[in-house]
C-alpha cells in the first residue's frame, strides 16, 4: 500500500522531534474521533493517516529506546478501534494521551 504521507515518508518525518511526531498523530486520530459515527470512509482515512504515521515513528531509529512504549500505544489503538474487547481502550483516550505532545511541541516551537 503506498504511502499516503509521501514527504513524510521520504524522510521529512525523521527531522521531527518526538512530540512533534506524537501530536500528528493525534491530529489524526481526533479526526477519526471526529468522524467516527458519522462518516465510516473518512474516519477509516484518519485511521489509517494516524496508523501510517505512527508506524513511521515506530521505524524512526532515534527513538529505538521508546519502542516497547511505542508499539504498546499501536497495540491499544487498534484495540480501542476494533471496540475495546482486549484491553478496554477508548479512542477518547487517545485523544488525551496525544494532546499532552501536542502541546508540548507547540510549548517547544
Amino acid at each position: 500500500m503506498p504511502f499516503q504521507h509521501t514527504i513524510l515518508a521520504q524522510g521529512r518525518w525523521q527531522k521531527l522531534s518526538l512530540v512533534e511526531q506524537m501530536g500528528n498523530i493525534g491530529s489524526e486520530i481526533g479526526r477519526a474521533i471526529k468522524w467516527q459515527n458519522k462518516n465510516e470512509e473518512l474516519f477509516w482515512n484518519a485511521i489509517e493517516r494516524g496508523f501510517e504515521l505512527l508506524d513511521l515513528t515506530i521505524a524512526d531509529p532515534r527513538w529505538r529506546k521508546r519502542l516497547k512504549e511505542l508499539t504498546r500505544v499501536r497495540e491499544f489503538l487498534g484495540d480501542a478501534i476494533l471496540g475495546g474487547k482486549e484491553y478496554g481502550s477508548a479512542l477518547k483516550d487517545f485523544e488525551k494521551y496525544f494532546f499532552q505532545f501536542a502541546l508540548a511541541a507547540r510549548k517547544n516551537k
